[in-house]
């Protein structure tokens, strides 16, 4: 009994390894079809510039959302403060 579910799951695994591996082809192939394409497009050194320019442009937000430090609270609460302050010599 133990052997034919063991059975049963093997083949389920070799069925679901076999689809995953049909999947991907397909991807692939898919992908160097696009690819195949973009490479005849008369356009395609413009194309792969704009396409490097908004890769650049990615990155840069993505750099700029996750490298820069926050202001220091304390730091932030001092410039308004320092501001406040002086603003009410000025004005009298």
């Amino acid at each position: 009994m133990r052997e034919a579910g063991r059975r049963g799951l093997d083949e389920q695994a070799l069925l679901v390894a076999a689809g995953l591996a049909d999947l991907a082809v397909s991807a692939l192939g898919t992908a160097l079809g696009t690819v195949r394409g973009l490479l005849r497009r008369s356009d395609a050194t413009e194309l792969a510039a704009q396409a490097e320019q908004d890769l650049a442009a990615r990155g840069r937000l993505v750099l700029d959302r996750y490298a820069a430090a926050p202001p220091a609270h304390l730091e932030v609460l001092a410039r308004h403060a320092l501001a406040a302050r002086e603003r009410t010599s000025d004005d009298v």
